[in-house]
């Protein structure tokens, strides 16, 4: 079993299949989820009279042995069900519950609405029926549980399928994390996020939500060109570089060197600052990953440099300013690469490797392969895909990042974990979560040096 995987409804159905062909049977599978999800359930009504709306399919079974469940704790519960259960599991479920079951939600009064009405396989909008109904019903209990994910939200996707859905203080995902969880515009209805194993085994081509790495203290034998040189190409605006090489320093490599043109303003003590000519500096055999773009400029010199480091054929995070001026022409072949682009940036990649896709995940991945070079698709949802067709999503980042710089301290983090051995996709994966943990050290309304400045407590973190 994998804690951290996400499944589509196809891979979550065979998963499910998968299980019931070895043996264990649906009304099982029922039971234990339901009663996991109750779990969640009671410790967050305390004493609180609790709604569950039920559907016809498994998911309003689910409700029905949730409802049972609480029942039997001594809390008052009362099933509110608009449709008969359809399925054979979700009818046993419905016997089994001994409560209170109402057809239409007028006369609920609870205090918690557990909603159970359609869960992850649900692809067309609610009825209008059923849409009032879970307007009206969300309106008067004052905290309200999603199981597996909100009705009226698209499972793939995170598309809402209805408009003014309520939102949802904890959603409880049943078997394995779904793409909705952790993407917009779903992810600001489903609150905080609870997950009940089932048992569903790993499953081979899965996307993974990016957990805390772990990071290992260097070998007591250490020096700091084992533990790597990163080598950050600077350009017009030194401050972006500043920003990289800071994190950089922070976040593993043993040592972090500057190409830029003139000695920057207040460079920190420990940042070596080479000035030679590009090409002369590139020839350092010692070098194991470079990082360029952050203040590169885009002028015909930015352009020289970036040619220059490419010709290297060394590792090479590619970042802002680069991403812009990079062509297809430009890559090496067997080099290993990591882009790291927001969106406006991933626009301008894919114009450049002939890339149309429909969505932002499929843009991601469909660049990857295209390309060759490991996607790092940052923003509020980010999405990593190697061109093998590996894809991890990051956990939900704090809007405080949205400032000026964070983007570079980014690069530079996984410039860094690129210097200390890690293959293109783990450095992004370890990078997305140092970030993130970087900026939950530092609170809010920080800014770009405060965030460069807690990576290694961030590091520290993953011990």
């Amino acid at each position: 079993m994998s804690a951290n995987q996400i499944l589509t409804v196809a891979q979550m159905q065979a998963a499910e299949q998968a299980l019931i062909d070895a043996g264990t049977s649906v009304d099982e599978l029922m039971q234990i989820a339901g009663r996991g999800a109750a779990e969640w359930v009671w410790r967050v009504a305390g004493e609180r009279s609790v709604t569950v709306l039920c559907g016809p399919g498994n998911n309003g079974g689910d409700g029905y042995v949730i409802a049972e469940s609480l029942r039997q704790r001594g809390l008052a519960v009362c099933v509110v069900a608009p449709i008969a259960p359809k399925t054979d599991a979700a009818k046993n479920a419905r016997r089994d519950y001994k409560g209170v079951c109402l057809n239409s939600g007028k006369e609920a009064k609870g205090q918690v609405l557990v909603d159970c009405l359609f869960g992850s396989g649900l692809a067309r909008p609610l009825s209008a029926e059923h849409m009032l109904m879970l307007r009206d019903l969300a309106e008067r209990h004052s905290i309200r549980i999603a199981v597996d994910l909100p009705s009226g939200i698209e499972s793939n996707s995170g598309a809402l399928l209805n408009e003014r859905l309520p939102d949802y203080r904890l959603t409880i995902a049943l078997g394995a994390w779904k793409f909705a969880h952790f993407r917009l515009p779903a992810r600001e209805k489903i609150g905080d996020l609870r997950l009940v194993p089932i048992g569903v085994d790993a499953v081979k081509s899965a996307a993974h939500l990016i957990n805390k790495p772990s990071i290992a203290a260097p070998a007591s034998d250490a020096h700091k060109y084992t533990r790597g040189l990163c080598a950050v190409v600077g350009g017009a605006m030194p401050g972006a570089s500043l920003l990289a090489s800071q994190a950089a320093m922070r976040a593993g490599a043993g040592y972090v060197k500057l190409f830029a043109h003139h000695a920057p303003n207040a460079a920190p003590a420990g940042l070596v600052v080479d000035q030679t000519p590009i090409e002369e500096a590139l020839a350092d055999e010692r070098i194991a990953t470079l990082l360029i773009g952050p203040g590169l400029g885009r002028d015909r010199e930015a352009d020289e440099r970036l040619r220059a480091v490419l010709a290297t054929k060394k590792p090479t995070v590619l970042d802002a300013d680069a991403l812009v001026l990079l062509k297809r022409d430009m890559l090496q072949e067997g080099a290993a690469y990591l882009a790291t682009p927001h969106d406006g940036e991933l626009e301008a990649l894919c114009r450049s490797f002939a890339v149309v896709a429909p969505d932002r995940q499929s843009r991601v991945l469909a660049l990857a392969s295209a390309s060759g070079i490991v996607i790092l698709a940052k923003g509020p949802d980010t999405l990593i895909a190697a061109p093998d067709g590996r894809l991890a999503i990051g956990s939900p980042a704090s809007s405080w990042l949205s400032v000026a710089g964070t983007g570079d301290v980014l690069a530079g983090i996984a410039a860094s974990r690129m210097s200390s051995g890690r293959d293109p996709f783990d450095a992004a994966c370890e990078a997305v979560w140092l970030h993130g943990e970087a900026e939950r050290q530092c609170g809010t309304a920080f800014t770009a040096d405060d965030l460069a400045l807690s990576v290694s407590g961030a590091i520290a973190a993953t011990q």
